[in-house]
């Protein structure tokens, strides 16, 4: 192994956390909260959820 290592003095950004967005910030950038799993043609046809 080497004996070299890496440094920064920024902090990596996926280390740092998010800063608060409140929820009308998030809905107009991001639009509204989608499922997972997309529901089916038939659920959609019939309405199911």
């Amino acid at each position: 192994m080497s004996g070299l290592s890496f440094r920064s003095s920024r902090p990596d950004s996926w280390m740092q956390p998010r800063p608060h967005s409140d929820p009308s910030t998030r809905l107009r950038k991001y639009g509204p909260i989608r499922p997972m799993e997309e529901p089916g043609l038939i659920a959609r046809l019939f309405g199911m959820r």
